[in-house]
């Protein structure tokens, strides 16, 4: 077994705020989550904060973990010829995020990471060119999606008010192995979990993803609602990304509730996977498969959960909310006002999972999380990072006034082989004045 050290500091120049660790690590052959002992640790705010403390680490060596498959000649083969040769020469080819054809205008790349979009070429896009795209692909539904047989890529269409397409938006589908670590462990609990963030922040890779794991490594029943074709891609037969789970394609986007509830009653799933919740309909079916046993995993638009908490429509996802009016002597127990905030219902998903970043999330347990915000305290969290460097990563949330704060630690290793470090499920709540 091999071993290493790894010593940690940090500075912040906004406040007094040091603090040294000495972690030891185990090889990554071991598959052993590894222990950390704080060896020093001064802690000096200007307000009282809590905190929840994570680790999460990952080597360069271990960055062979992360696999990544997107199909990209099959995607390429829809787009003009010109278009095509550009790109399939383009060094950052395995960032292309997606591809835009609007009629008259010049054609767009954009890459993941980057604001903005680069210019393939001096001329307009043609009538031409958007029917051959058209051509290329499968039928558009309802939902003005349409996809590449066999592939995990998606097509959207914009269309005139006569209903002729004038713009396509060409976004490139991948299949990426490993991206879950950072979650892993929260599937062994057998509890829902509800992802949130804003469109192109990777939810539908990571539904992909757990669909495989559950479905193969957890050996559970899996089936998947796949309303545009966008989990299990294209065609009457799913993409192999999903592993060994179901799929069940729906009619209309306006049927998925329908289709949610049929998946339950006819197929004995364990596991039901459904992408984009967003109507009332929908999570009053997420409620009622909850109630069964069943375990959901699911995504929602939303950066925040105080977006779900808010949004009438999704708010009984998590709880829901209610006004309630309190007696004279209870308001005053509680230094409160008589009506306040609370949720009324246990929440469907006992974890809700916000994507910042793709690599980058914050984990809540729902149910603590919008408890303690509805009173207006300040919630424990977990920050998760995936990376191909070393961090260790506080989040904090100031009880006065709302305020993020990631800190940064740099770690010096040496003697390092391939070395893993699976996420350490601790909550640690300092109190500083």
């Amino acid at each position: 077994m091999n071993a290493a050290t790894a010593s940690l500091s940090l500075s912040h120049s906004g406040s007094a705020l040091s603090a040294n660790y000495s972690l030891s690590c185990i090889s990554k052959s071991s598959n052993k989550q590894l222990n950390f002992l704080p060896s020093k640790t001064n802690l000096c705010l200007q307000k009282r904060i809590s905190l929840s403390l994570s680790v999460h680490l990952s080597s360069s060596s271990d960055g062979a973990r992360l696999v990544v498959e997107d199909d990209l000649h099959a995607f390429l083969q829809i787009l003009p010829s010109d278009l095509r040769d550009r790109l399939q020469n383009d060094s950052k080819r395995g960032q292309l995020l997606e591809v835009i054809l609007d009629l008259g205008r010049l054609p767009e790349a954009r890459y993941l990471g980057e604001f903005g979009g680069k210019y393939l070429r001096s001329t307009e896009v043609s009538v031409e060119e958007l029917e051959y795209a058209q051509s290329a692909v499968g039928e558009f539904g309802g939902d003005n999606r349409a996809g590449i047989e066999g592939t995990l890529h998606r097509i959207s269409a914009i269309r005139s008010r006569k209903g002729a397409i004038v713009g396509l938006t060409c976004r490139v589908g991948r299949a990426v192995s490993g991206h879950i670590d950072m979650v892993y462990d929260l599937l062994h609990y057998g509890k829902s979990i509800l992802f949130v963030g804003r469109p192109g922040v990777g939810k539908t890779t990571v539904m992909r993803e757990i669909a495989r794991v559950l479905s193969d490594e957890f050996q559970k029943r899996v089936v998947i609602v796949d309303t545009s074709n966008e989990i299990g891609g294209d065609g009457d037969i799913p993409h192999s990304a999903i592993g060994t789970a179901r799929r069940m394609q729906v009619p209309e986007p306006s049927l998925q509730h329908k289709v949610m509830i049929e998946a339950v009653e006819n197929h004995m799933p364990e596991v039901i996977i459904v992408d984009e919740i967003g109507t009332e309909a929908e999570a009053h079916a997420c409620r009622s498969i909850a109630e069964r046993g069943v375990m959901l995993i699911g995504t929602a638009h939303g950066e925040w959960l105080e977006n779900i908490i808010k949004n009438p429509i999704l708010s009984d996802l998590i709880g829901g909310v209610d006004t309630v009016t309190l007696g004279d002597e209870e308001a005053r127990a509680r230094r409160c006002q008589k009506s306040i905030l609370e949720r009324k219902a246990p929440p469907t998903f006992y974890f809700l999972i916000e994507m910042r970043e793709r690599h980058y999330w914050v984990t809540h347990k729902t149910e603590k999380s919008v408890d303690m915000l509805l009173r207006g305290k300040t919630p424990l969290v977990e920050v998760l990072l995936f990376s191909s460097h070393m961090f260790l990563l506080l989040w904090g949330r100031g009880e006065e006034k709302e305020f993020h704060t990631c800190y940064q630690f740099s770690f010096s290793i040496s003697s390092m082989t391939a070395i893993y470090l699976k996420k350490c499920k601790r909550e640690v709540q300092y109190s500083c004045s």
